[in-house]
């Protein structure tokens, strides 16, 4: 098992001073998420040559590896502009996964178009989920064989606003695009968007399970919908948080014991982003958490 921070708290570091940092917290791994200087969101990577080379060096002196790197481009628009182009910057950041030697990507299914492109821009609303979803099957098409090509795995996961924002039919999907290469991202800060059984849903996923993010969040469903009170009345914003553990309400007990009895042996990533004024605390309490459940159920096991 590969236990890694997204380092996205600490992105006023440069890339050469990241690795130091994330051994600092307790870290042998990074998932690299979207910074401006490496994939920035939406756009064309800053990755060039000089600058691989340094943060390779980096990572090196560190002894610090990247478990899996994060892009976040347009792949589902129904902009078929904005589709080509999300495509392009994906096989370039396939390319750099190639050239840093890293072997995982994970993304999320993707929210659509551009907001500018139109005023249907939330895929929940059910104005665009075919849409988006025909589109996301097109990007997969050109992808997913050149995935394999490289040996990169792609693990992908439903985040609340996407065109796939649940459990279902996101595992059915992933099943469907039928690939050794392409998994299950379970992100734990989204537990109450996909169910409420914790124990169920990591068993049903199982066969497809391969990465998880780990952060606490509140049940937005509890107290008769009235954890969070939005305004103006019906709203369509919708809330989660990625908080420490033991800060919200996810099932933690049951999160860790069922990925032990399944045998997850995957990527385990500290997914916080709630505490950027405290985030080296935030780092080394997740990190230390992560491994005492990982003692306790896994060692015992």
């Amino acid at each position: 098992m590969k236990i890694a921070i997204d380092p996205y708290m600490h992105r006023h570091l440069s890339l050469e001073e990241l690795p130091s940092k994330v051994a600092e917290l307790g870290y042998e791994w990074i998932e690299l998420s979207p910074r401006a200087d490496f994939l920035e969101w939406f756009k064309a990577p800053r990755v060039f040559p000089a600058r691989a080379k340094a943060f390779k060096k980096a990572l090196s002196d560190a002894n610090v590896g990247i478990a899996s790197i994060l892009p976040m481009y347009r792949w589902a628009s129904n902009d078929e502009n904005e589709r080509q182009a999300a495509v392009k910057h994906w096989k370039r950041a396939i390319e750099i996964s190639v050239e840093l030697g890293v072997d995982t990507m994970n993304s999320e299914f993707g929210r659509g178009p551009h907001p500018d492109k139109g005023s249907c821009y939330c895929c929940h609303t059910g104005s665009m989920i075919e849409a988006c979803e025909d589109a996301w099957w097109r990007s997969m098409e050109e992808l997913v064989p050149i995935f394999e090509k490289e040996g990169i795995n792609l693990h992908v996961e439903p985040h609340p606003e996407d065109w796939c924002e649940t459990l279902q039919p996101a595992l059915d999907i992933i099943r469907t695009v039928n690939s050794k290469n392409v998994k299950f991202l379970y992100c734990a800060p989204h537990t109450f968007y996909f169910g409420d059984d914790t124990k169920a849903m990591l068993r049903e996923a199982m066969d497809v399970l391969a990465h998880v993010h780990v952060g606490d969040t509140f049940n937005h469903k509890a107290s008769s919908g009235l954890r969070y009170i939005l305004n103006p009345p019906g709203t369509q914003a919708r809330v989660h948080q990625h908080l420490n553990i033991g800060q919200g309400e996810v099932p933690w007990e049951d999160f860790f014991s069922t990925l032990a009895e399944i045998g997850f042996d995957g990527i385990m990533t500290a997914c916080v982003f709630a505490w950027e004024d405290k985030a080296d605390h935030s780092g080394k309490f997740m990190r230390a958490e992560m491994q005492r459940f990982v003692d306790k159920y896994w060692t015992a096991k």
